[in-house]
């Protein structure tokens, strides 16, 4: 499968802590999913390509979403933090693109998603 080769997961640990321990200390790898491998920069590699504008904001936004729980949450928070919460906690003026992906691929499931495209100013 390409996504082991190209964005591999660190593999499952209690904390994140311990996430984060074993991804600097025993992963030297840059192929995963989250590459810390260099010092001063953090690659997503969890991300296909794509030319779309509303695809390019929504992941953006996602990454920023990421990095505020990230740095704002804490291990407790994190440990208890699913996908329904984590998505439910977005800003909705903030994460405007984004939840307006995710509403479209039912990965946000809140009100209906309204399909007319030129409110997204999409041709």
């Amino acid at each position: 499968m390409q996504l082991n080769r190209w964005a591999k997961r660190y593999g499952w640990k209690e904390t994140p802590a311990d996430v984060l321990y074993d991804s600097k200390n025993n992963c030297k790898e840059r192929y995963t999913c989250v590459n810390i491998t260099n010092y001063s920069t953090i690659e997503f590699r969890i991300f296909r390509g794509t030319l779309k504008c509303n695809t390019i904001l929504a992941t953006l936004q996602l990454v920023d979403a990421i990095c505020n729980a990230a740095v704002f949450m804490s291990d407790s928070e994190m440990t208890n933090l699913g996908w329904s919460k984590f998505v439910l906690g977005l800003d909705v003026g903030k994460y405007k693109e984004l939840i307006r992906y995710l509403k479209e691929r039912r990965l946000y499931v809140n009100e209906p998603v309204n399909d007319n495209n030129e409110e997204m100013g999409e041709e």
